[in-house]
């Protein structure tokens, strides 16, 4: 009987057991960190699909697409929309390194869409190369955030 009770009181050597249960969420853009938190999920797009992310996750490096980046922060929803990128997934943390990051609730449609166009009257002038590939990357960019705020807003309304 003393073997059983050593045995019951014993620590247990499970990892779960020792290991926090949320994420460090962390994502990095040219103009700074517009996300830095800890996390109970994280979920993202990548280049295969999306990509759920509980704490304990194997690690993964991988490339994402643009999209949106979700998380549940002290039981509530949380979205970003994120350009194309890369992500590193440990047991602990989710590092995103993405050219663009806009949380959800400042996404402006009409502003990007003036972008787009303003972008798009740049490009019928005479441009040299150099000009014309940084204006087309500002179309592009443009048009990355249109896409990712009407997916967003369907998420939003199921």
């Amino acid at each position: 009987m003393e073997e059983n009770e050593r045995k019951a009181t014993a620590p247990s050597k499970h990892p779960s057991t020792s290991m926090a249960a949320t994420l460090k969420l962390e994502i990095v853009t040219p103009e700074g960190m517009p996300c830095s938190a800890e996390v109970e999920m994280v979920t993202l797009a990548g280049r295969e699909g999306e990509l759920g992310v509980y704490p304990h996750h194997v690690p993964v490096v991988t490339q994402i697409v643009p999209g949106e980046v979700s998380f549940l922060k002290d039981g509530e929803e949380h979205f970003l929309a994120v350009g194309p990128g890369f992500v590193q997934i440990t047991g602990d943390a989710v590092s995103v390194i993405t050219d663009m990051a806009i949380d959800a609730d400042d996404l402006d449609s009409a502003k990007a869409e003036e972008a787009r166009q303003a972008a798009v009257k740049r490009l019928e002038e005479r441009l040299g190369d150099a000009e014309a590939a940084t204006v087309n990357a500002a179309i592009l960019r443009s048009v990355d955030k249109l896409r990712t705020e009407l997916t967003v807003r369907r998420r939003r309304r199921r």
